[in-house]
């Protein structure tokens, strides 16, 4: 099985920007990369620099496909559903190749707190399972912004949450909830990387309130790339210094990763 990793953080602190870069590094360093849009907020497209028209459309999006799989009219309330719908065979449908990786949009859901309890939750749920636990792939999830939406169907399986913070109190807040629940869901590497630093002392005090989290990595305020994002053309590109400072993150959470994990069994 390929290692498997999730990404959150506060919106707007630069987690899908993460995804994207890493993604890249992971396939050029030769893994079957399977990159995962799990935000209600689908911007790991535009991370990649696909324009807005070629851009997939989430499959929670999919009312009809959901109605199918889950066993539901699409306009049926209240009705019974299929909490383990068939899924298996979508990610390799629906997947757009991406400079040599897969992404797939799946989508969120939009209400905090709805989980399964609906045919919706009850899809993204599956797909998620599924992809995470018994796909081959290198998986890499942009999840949902903030703790609220954490759930056992999101990281269930994963070998590492890597949360990503901005210098502000309630981004500190959000990444210490996120990695209290990870843990108490299981999950056993639980990192973060400091994003947008402007100050020399902000590192240090972030570092302070994060205690318990292992910091994979500091990165300043970088232009290019918010301007990358606000014309929707590929962070990738937009900074060599980013890029350097994703790939010695990478390599220092791989190197922590738990020693039972192949990292060759996602390789090509």
């Amino acid at each position: 099985m390929g290692v498997k990793i999730a990404i959150g953080g506060k919106g707007g602190v630069g987690k899908t920007t993460v995804c994207a870069v890493w993604a890249r590094i992971f396939a050029e360093d030769g893994f079957d990369v399977h990159a995962i849009d799990a935000d209600p907020n689908t911007n790991l497209c535009c991370a990649f620099g696909i324009p807005s028209e070629q851009s997939p459309e989430p499959l929670i999006k999919m009312k009809q496909l959901i109605a199918e799989r889950t066993g539901t009219d699409k306009d049926a309330l209240g009705a019974y559903f299929r909490l383990n719908p068939k899924v298996s065979d979508l990610p390799d449908k629906y997947w757009l190749e991406v400079n040599g990786l897969k992404l797939l949009v799946l989508g969120g859901i939009t209400q905090a707190g709805a989980g399964c309890a609906c045919p919706e939750g009850a899809f993204l749920k599956a797909l998620l399972s599924h992809t995470i636990l018994q796909r081959q792939e290198m998986v890499l999830v942009d999840l949902a912004a903030g703790p609220e939406f954490m759930g056992r169907a999101s990281i269930q399986g994963i070998d590492a949450l890597v949360v990503v913070v901005e210098p502000g109190s309630r981004s500190i807040e959000t990444a210490i909830n996120i990695a209290r629940m990870a843990k108490e869901l299981g999950v056993k590497q639980v990192a973060a990387i400091v994003n947008k630093i402007t100050d020399s002392g902000q590192a240090e005090t972030i570092r302070s309130q994060l205690a318990d989290m292992t910091i994979l990595a500091n990165i300043e305020y970088i232009p290019a790339v918010q301007e990358a994002d606000l014309c929707r053309r590929s962070v990738l590109q937009a900074s060599e210094e980013l890029v350097d400072k994703l790939r010695e993150a990478k390599i220092a959470l791989t190197n922590s990763i738990s020693s039972s994990v192949s990292l060759n069994a996602g390789s090509k």
